[in-house]
Parts: structure tokens; C-alpha cells; sequence
């Protein structure tokens, strides 16, 4: 083979998505291994709107493991990286040894250049580093031609996300063995199982939230008695009819769940003490506008579920999503006009009855969310074969472009 083929790198570019959790998780049995106190269900977001893009590169010439995230370069030495990197080469090694030395193994000594990217904003609570990690897993993965479960990989860098690895409704299944080859995701339901679905992220703030996931988790596992019942008397009949909520399409059932799941996970942070407070005034609002919308049709058409951050995730119904983005408007007058207010899917515009704003009542508050990004349900990560989209050169340094 040429010298030049030989430090050429063997590159490969991936994509993966956010997830929204329904059921959440929040408290860990074991942090190294990242083991939850329970289970948890969430919704693939459509890689459309919201990705991480990752480009893993091998070659002989590299000296040394290197990360860049969103153009910075960043510790590669970290932990929960590490642990991905050290699994899928420890699987890479079994594999060629159970196939005998035919199989290529030049790349297992190689150092790895990687390089990712988001089309949103990171550590602002819209699940990041979930889709960071698996996005991360499959793309080593591919490289160093690693097949089969992956999820348990990809919940050591993150928790929930090995629940990013597969698209559409997802169990994390919190699993009972000490070391936790029984924590894996599954897929519930496809994401064409509901096309009626759809999602509205409403981003009340792109800030990093005050205290990350991590610590806040230890905190509520060592203070919090309503978590340790929440865990153990709660959730696992919510997993339950959760379940069973998705595969019916039964959405009232699904909405109520999703809300009392979102407010109990919040009652937990400020049972925590130290308290947490990840909601602000414009979350507060957004829950009051959404049960005021209810009590107005007398039905449930709308929910919402809120992770460790301000930013309201409003499920809906096809039909309704055009008259609520127009009720968010009109109580949460934005800065900028209507088409740069909405991104992603298009919603068209409605006209709201003078009923229905009165009914609902709430005082406005002007620029309180940022913008809404339409979506619906996904698939899990995917390969990205077009090679101009590497995020990587050919000398494995990131593009100008990146």
C-alpha cells in the first residue's frame, strides 16, 4: 500500500438527535456507570430541526485523541468521554479477535480526531448532551466497525443518551445488575407509529442553566425524600400506562401523564436542598397558558413537559398546532416577526376569537420566549454519506466552515 494511503484518514460523519423525555429520569444508583434510580421514557425529536453532528477521524499520523465541540477544542481527558472511547476500542479488539486476523485492525491502535457540532443551543436544557454522546457512540462505532446494542455505551457519557440512539418512543429501562448490562434503551414505538404528533420547543432561554444535571441529581439523591418515593412508588406504574398511552395514540392519556411527570420532577428539585429552580416566570406562564387553553375547550389538546431548564416542550395534535402557536404569540408578543419566530416546520397563521383570549386572561409578557421550533417525531442516529458534510479535513483538523 503507498505511504500517502497509509496516513490518509478514515473518516466517517454521523448524525443523531435530541430526545424529550415524558418520564424522567433524575437520580443515579451509580454515578461512574451512570445507572438510574429509575426508568424513564422519552420522544425522538426530528433531526431536521434539531441535531448533533459528529465526524470521527482514525489515521496513523495522528499523535495524539483530540475533540473539538461547536470550534472550540475541548479536554478529551474527560471521564464520561473516555469511557466511550475505552468501551467501543475494547469492543473493537473482542471483535477482531473473535474473527481471527483477517479482519482489519490497523485502525485499533490509531488515535481518533473528532469533531461535533449542534444546531442548537448547547447546556440550555434541550438535551445536548444526550444527542452529543450518541451522536459520539455511533459515529466510533462506524469507525472501528462496532455492531450491535450501543445504547449501554452511550449512557456512560450520558444518561438519556441512550435514549438517543433510537428514533421515534424510547424506554430506558433502569435495569437491576450492579454492573449494568441491564440498563438499555428500547424502542417503544417507531417514529411513523404517530404522525398526528407534533412538538413545539418553546425556548424561553438559550442561556447554560445555573446548575447543571449532574450536580443537581446528587444533590436531590442525597436530600430529597419525595425523590427516592417519586422513584420507587411512582414511576414504574407511569412507565406503565405510558406505555401503554403511546401505543394506543391515546392523547389525553399521554398529556396528563407528560404534565404530572414534568411537575413532580420539578417538585423534586425544590425538595431538593439546597432547592433548584429550573423554571422561571416565563415557564410558570407557559404552564398557566397551557391549562387555561384546556379549560377553555374542556378537553386536554395541549401539554407540556419541561427538563433541567426553563424551555417549555409542548406536545399537540396536528389540528391544533396552528390556533396554539397564534394563543403563544399573542401572550408572548416576540421581538422579532413571525417568520423568524417559528423555525422549523411551518405553522400558518390563524386568527384567535376575542373568547378565547379572555378566557385564557393572562397578562402578556413581551419577548419572554425566544423563538419556537416546530418538529415532530424522529429517527435515531444515521450515517451521513455525503463526504463534502465531514466536518473533519483530509489533515483531520476541523474546516474553516465549522
Amino acid at each position: 500500500m503507498p505511504e500517502d494511503n497509509m496516513d490518509k484518514p478514515n473518516i466517517v460523519t454521523c448524525t443523531a438527535p435530541v430526545n424529550i423525555a415524558v418520564i424522567k429520569y433524575w437520580g443515579k444508583r451509580n454515578e461512574e456507570l451512570i445507572l438510574p434510580i429509575n426508568s424513564s421514557l422519552s420522544v425522538t425529536l426530528h433531526q431536521d430541526q434539531l441535531k448533533t453532528t459528529t465526524t470521527v477521524a482514525t489515521s496513523r499520523s495522528f499523535q495524539e485523541d483530540k475533540i473539538w465541540l461547536n470550534g472550540k477544542e475541548e479536554d478529551i481527558t474527560h471521564p464520561r468521554l473516555q469511557s466511550c472511547l475505552r468501551e467501543i476500542r475494547r469492543l473493537a479488539r473482542k471483535r477482531r479477535n473473535d474473527r481471527g486476523t483477517a479482519v482489519d485492525s490497523t485502525c485499533l491502535s490509531h488515535k481518533v480526531h473528532i469533531c461535533s457540532v449542534n444546531n442548537f443551543p448547547t447546556a440550555a436544557g434541550l438535551a445536548s448532551s444526550a444527542a452529543g454522546f450518541a451522536c459520539l457512540v455511533y459515529s466510533l462505532a462506524r469507525v472501528f466497525g462496532v455492531e450491535g446494542e450501543l445504547s449501554g455505551i452511550a449512557r456512560q457519557g450520558s444518561g438519556s443518551a441512550c435514549r438517543s440512539m433510537y428514533g421515534g418512543f424510547v424506554q430506558w429501562i433502569m435495569g437491576q445488575q450492579d454492573d449494568g448490562k441491564d440498563s438499555l434503551a428500547q424502542q417503544v414505538e417507531p417514529e411513523t407509529h404517530w404522525p398526528e404528533l407534533r412538538i413545539l420547543v418553546l425556548v424561553a432561554s438559550a442561556e447554560r442553566k445555573p446548575i447543571g444535571s449532574t450536580s443537581g441529581m446528587q444533590t436531590s439523591v442525597q436530600t430529597s425524600c419525595l425523590l427516592k418515593y417519586r422513584a420507587e412508588s411512582v414511576v414504574p406504574g407511569r412507565m406503565v400506562e405510558m406505555t401503554e398511552a403511546v401505543r394506543r395514540k391515546d392523547f389525553p392519556a399521554f398529556a396528563e401523564l407528560a404534565m404530572k411527570d414534568s411537575n413532580q420532577f420539578h417538585a423534586t428539585c425544590l425538595d431538593t436542598y439546597p432547592p433548584i429552580f429550573y423554571l422561571n416566570s416565563v415557564s410558570h406562564q407557559v404552564i398557566n397558558l397551557v391549562h387555561c387553553y384546556n379549560r377553555h375547550y374542556g378537553e386536554t389538546r395541549v401539554a407540556y413537559t419541561f427538563d433541567a431548564g426553563p424551555n417549555a416542550v409542548i406536545f399537540t395534535l396536528q389540528q391544533h398546532v396552528t390556533e396554539f402557536v397564534q394563543v403563544v404569540q399573542h401572550f408572548f408578543p416576540p421581538e422579532i416577526n413571525g417568520g423568524q419566530f417559528i423555525k422549523g416546520l411551518q405553522v400558518n397563521h390563524a386568527d384567535l376569537s376575542e373568547e378565547l383570549k379572555q378566557n385564557i386572561g393572562l397578562e402578556q409578557m413581551p419577548k419572554g420566549i425566544s423563538y419556537i421550533i416546530s418538529t415532530t417525531a424522529g429517527p435515531g442516529p444515521c450515517v451521513v454519506e455525503d463526504p463534502t458534510q465531514h466536518l473533519l479535513g483530509s489533515d483531520g483538523l476541523p474546516k474553516k466552515t465549522v
